[in-house]
């Protein structure tokens, strides 16, 4: 069964995910991450270029010819054909329709009211089919 890790108050929702990414990466995990849209899926490929002077985090589109081999394929498609299950992570507000495929998923929820009110919904809608979740808030020790 899916695990389903809640990842909540996050202030930058795309810089979180980077270092997600970078930490599955170092970890030899493969990662889908599903964004909002285009346009972020766009600006979380750029900002997977420059998250540091000193890493690399190999990704790419869903749709590349190179999704195959790489470790992080970045995606705002969720019907895309995807060749990976292992991780994914979630920065849309709505529940990823094919969620139940992948061995673990991250729900990113920033500390936007409208975005945490979002997330609530998922909690309790994964909760009420018995999938195993944990919850980090971010800033709490």
């Amino acid at each position: 069964m899916t695990r389903i890790d809640f990842h909540t108050n996050i202030p930058d929702k795309l810089a979180y995910a980077c270092r997600l990414a970078r930490k599955a990466y170092a970890s030899r995990a493969k990662v889908v991450v599903l964004a909002e849209n285009a346009e972020q899926a766009e600006a979380l490929n750029a900002a997977l270029w420059t998250l540091s002077d000193t890493d690399f985090v190999p990704h790419v589109l869903a749709g590349d010819p190179l999704a195959p081999q790489t470790p992080v394929i970045v995606t705002a498609d969720e019907g895309a054909a995807l060749p990976h299950h292992e991780m994914l992570v979630n920065l849309t507000r709505r529940t990823p329709a094919n969620f139940a495929q992948f061995a673990r998923v991250f729900e990113i929820i920033s500390t936007d009211e409208a975005d945490a009110a979002e997330g609530r919904k998922r909690y309790v809608a994964y909760k009420k089919q018995s999938y195993p979740l944990t919850h980090f808030v971010a800033g709490q020790s």
